[in-house]
């Protein structure tokens, strides 16, 4: 299904009143703002972000387990219907960058899946990836556990 996306630049010039007005029409939202932090901020801000009631919120992987975690329990105190997916590797990320700037000596494709069983250790309901990389995690991880693709740009 074609959720509409609210990312960080819209998000961070128009704030949660553009939100509230788009739910009022009665649509979904995915909020993609990729948080990556500390545990406790990142939880703070995800009970901050429940009372959105948006319908699909996410964080970065790379903050590792006890973030996601802790992004899911301040997520669950005021809203327990929302999901929560993380992404694993930015698509714009290229091999050069995994293993010079991120010092990840694997590939690509190893890097995401290693992200993906993170998550799902953690307890969220999925990742973001790109569409080359969901039938790999779908294999690995399971048809229930979900794969978001948003933002596919045409060449």
């Amino acid at each position: 299904c074609a959720l509409p996306i609210f990312g960080m630049e819209l998000f961070y010039q128009t704030g949660p009143a553009l939100i509230k007005s788009i739910k009022k029409r009665g649509h979904d939202i995915f909020l993609d703002l990729k948080l990556h932090d500390i545990p406790n901020t990142v939880s703070k801000a995800m009970e901050g972000l429940a009372r959105l009631d948006v319908d699909l919120v996410n964080v970065h992987a790379a903050g590792g387990i006890k973030m996601m975690e802790e992004a899911k329990k301040g997520l669950r105190k005021h809203n327990a219907d929302i999901k929560i997916i993380a992404v694993t590797q930015l698509t714009s990320t290229t091999e050069r960058q995994l293993h010079e700037e991120q010092n990840i000596q694997t590939s690509i494709e190893e890097a995401v899946l290693n992200y993906a069983r993170l998550t799902k250790k953690a307890g969220l309901d999925g990742v973001v990836c790109s569409p080359l990389e969901a039938e790999m995690i779908s294999k690995e991880l399971g048809t229930d556990f979900l794969k978001v693709t948003p933002g596919i740009r045409p060449k």
